[in-house]
């Protein structure tokens, strides 16, 4: 038989069988169970972590008629029926599965739109699934508008998308929406481990562990991934070994990385440089190795402000001990200015001509910059040269170069002349989060106030810091704004960052809470309740205050 491979053997074919989805499974099974099932549902999550397999499972869902032909609407479809084998096949005549990046103009639409006033031949439910619905021009977008808000009974829609933004808000009001989530780097390996079980194979747990973290959340790149990995085995077993996946990868040896980034944090540039050419010379990719040194750097300022980020399942015991003894050894400023000159030197090194000469660059740099002084430094030294009192003599390193770049070692005189002294700005307290989003909605930041009341759970506030979690992928940039803004309108340093630990509920459920609090009460005040007696069947939906 012809060989298929893992993503496509291990598809999901049951709600349960999609890991880390249980919000998305908690709710399609409460909406089965009670009747309550959407006419369009939007999935929308990174490439590869399931949304076209979930759409053919809710499809199932619908359609599935039971092995004995007389079953109806389950969350649990037979998968022996007639309808589950040909939509699991992706051939049934009743389930259309569009390609929006091929099928964008208004005329693929009209086709729908047309189609679905007919009822479906064989299934119970006309299933339109569109993949990449995003590509859809604004046209396509507008015909399908009335047909989607209000369908015929025996029609569901269900959309798939990367790029929930490019979503009209229109269309988004007319679904369902739900976020496919990201998968953990260690219920993932755990994932790969099961499947290894299946195909009677062997793996070391840490090269299943490196798969799934280059996997980057997504399932399919993982079993991609391994499938490569296992045809990369030179084993007659067939045995993943760690060695041959990091080959495979291009990830390099953890020990001399170790030995780069302590070379380059020491200021020694010999050192360095040997460790990045003996890696280089081994097939290291330069943008891989400055990416992993970037992701080295970002954990070791973690672990400076969140301790308990030790626990970062992501890294191996030794790797979180090497980013232990650093972050005790270093200041959160040193490795800032690390990470940005990282970032910079990743953007020269893809566009230069000759990548490695141009990371040799970038980690020179580094070492000189080693042991900068901060920018409170440099404003206290120069205060006391106009002061009239003697800059020190920098400190040089052993490669003969300066190390600490210092203010400019021109006369007193030729310095610019400070006339007044800065005046500091008046710090704004903020007293808890609901003040931080209001000073937001005050500010007209829209975008970054909706994040801050729907998708923010606090779990630490206090005067100047912020540690959050979120249930939805924020920006990048999202912690970084929002502790830039706040210092520049407070007057004052804000720490904002995310935390794995599970957070309070959002500004909004809060509110939701509240307000479904004072129906409850208003529903017990006398007058409220003999109103409800009089009228049959009336319902307290909302209270109207006036100010």
């Amino acid at each position: 038989m012809e060989y298929r491979v893992l993503a496509r053997k291990y598809r999901p074919q049951h709600f349960p069988d999609l890991i880390g989805q249980e919000v998305l499974v908690r709710t399609l099974k409460n909406a089965f169970a009670t009747n309550r099932i959407a006419h369009a549902f939007l999935l929308t999550g990174i490439r590869g972590i399931g949304k076209t397999t979930t759409a053919r499972i809710i499809a199932r869902a619908l359609n599935c008629i039971g092995a004995d032909g007389k079953g109806g609407v389950t969350i649990d479809p037979c998968g022996m029926c007639s309808n589950c084998t040909m939509i699991a096949a992706g051939r049934h005549i009743d389930v259309l599965e569009i390609d929006a990046a091929s099928n964008t103009g208004v005329e693929n639409m009209r086709d729908i739109i047309t189609n679905v006033q007919y009822l479906p031949n064989s299934a119970r439910y006309k299933v339109y699934i569109i993949d990449e619905v995003h590509m859809l021009s604004n046209s396509a977008f507008n015909a399908i508008l009335k047909t989607l808000e209000e369908p015929p009974p025996h029609v569901k829609f269900i959309f798939a998308t990367t790029e929930l933004r490019k979503i009209p808000v229109t269309i988004l009001s007319r679904c369902q929406k739900f976020e496919l989530k990201r998968i953990e780097t260690q219920p993932l390996a755990l994932h790969l481990a099961n499947i290894m079980q299946k195909e009677v194979l062997q793996a070391e747990p840490e090269a299943l562990t490196l798969i799934a973290n280059a996997a980057e959340g997504s399932v399919r790149d993982s079993l991609s991934l391994l499938d490569q990995a296992i045809a990369h085995s030179d084993d007659a077993d067939g045995m993943v070994k760690t060695a041959q996946v990091r080959e495979m990868l291009g990830i390099n040896d953890k020990s001399q990385l170790f030995r780069l980034l302590e070379g380059l944090f020491s200021g020694n540039i010999a050192e360095a440089i040997t460790e990045f050419r003996s890696l280089y010379a081994l097939g290291a990719d330069p943008v891989l190795l400055l990416q992993d040194l970037m992701s080295f750097v970002h954990f070791i300022t973690r672990l400076k402000i969140m301790p308990h980020a030790m626990q970062d399942v992501a890294f191996s015991e030794e790797e979180r001990q090497f980013a232990k003894s650093l972050s005790d050894k270093l200041h959160v400023s040193v490795t800032t200015r690390f990470w940005q000159m990282l970032l910079k030197g990743l953007q020269e090194v893809r566009v230069a001509p000759d990548p490695a000469a141009s990371a040799e660059m970038t980690f020179i740099r580094l070492a000189y910059s080693s042991d900068l002084p901060s920018p409170a430094d440099l404003i206290r030294k120069l205060q006391q040269t106009q002061g009239g009192t003697a800059p020190q003599t920098p400190p040089v390193g052993n490669n003969g170069g300066t190390k600490a770049a210092l203010v400019s070692m021109r006369p007193v005189s030729q310095l610019a002349p400070v006339s007044h002294p800065p005046v500091s700005q008046p710090v704004l307290e903020v007293a808890d989060f609901a003040a931080v989003a209001a000073l937001f909605n005050q500010k007209k930041e829209a975008v970054l106030y909706n994040y801050l009341i729907r998708h923010v759970h606090i779990v630490h506030f206090e005067q100047g810091k912020i540690e959050f979690s979120s249930d939805a992928n924020l920006p990048v940039d999202f912690a970084g704004r929002i502790g830039k803004l706040l210092g520049d309108w407070t007057g004052t340093r804000w720490l904002v960052a995310t935390s794995h630990q599970k957070g309070a509920a959002t500004l909004q459920e809060q509110q939701e809470a509240e307000a479904a609090k004072a129906l409850e009460l208003a529903a017990t005040h006398p007058t409220v309740a003999s109103v409800l007696e009089q009228f049959e069947g009336a319902t307290l939906s909302r209270i109207i205050t006036k100010h």
